[in-house]
C-alpha cells in the first residue's frame, strides 16, 4: 500500500475575501479531489466545488478529475466570468474608435 503524501495549497478569492489552505493529501490525489477535500465551501457558502473550473498555478486544467497533483502545487478554484472578455475588448475598441473619430471632427 502506498502511504506517501503530498502537500498542496488550495486557493479561492473573491474581490473582498481570499482564502489559502495548505493540505496534506495522499499521493495520487486529483485536482478535483483536492478542491473537494479542502472544505473551501465552508468559507464561501454557495461555492460549487464539484463543478467549478480549476487550475494549477494560473493555468486551467482541462480534466481536473483526472489530473494527479504533485507535491507543492497550488490548486486554484476559478469564479465564473461576469463578462465575456472578447465582448469587453470589442466594446472598448468601439469606444476608442468613436472617441478618435469625434476628436478628428472637432
Amino acid at each position: 500500500m502506498d502511504n506517501r503524501t503530498i502537500v498542496v495549497e488550495v486557493v479561492y478569492a473573491l474581490a473582498d475575501k481570499q482564502k489559502l489552505l495548505r493540505l496534506t493529501l495522499p499521493h495520487g490525489t486529483t485536482v478535483r479531489q483536492a478542491a473537494l477535500q479542502s472544505g473551501m465551501e465552508a468559507h464561501f457558502p454557495g461555492l460549487d466545488l464539484a463543478n467549478s473550473p480549476l487550475g494549477i498555478f494560473g493555468k486551467a486544467v482541462a480534466k481536473p478529475d483526472e489530473r494527479v497533483l504533485e507535491d507543492g502545487e497550488r490548486v486554484e478554484i476559478y469564479r465564473p466570468l461576469i463578462a465575456d472578455p472578447k465582448e469587453v475588448r470589442k466594446q472598448r475598441a468601439a469606444r476608442a474608435a468613436k472617441a478618435k473619430a469625434e476628436g478628428q471632427d472637432a
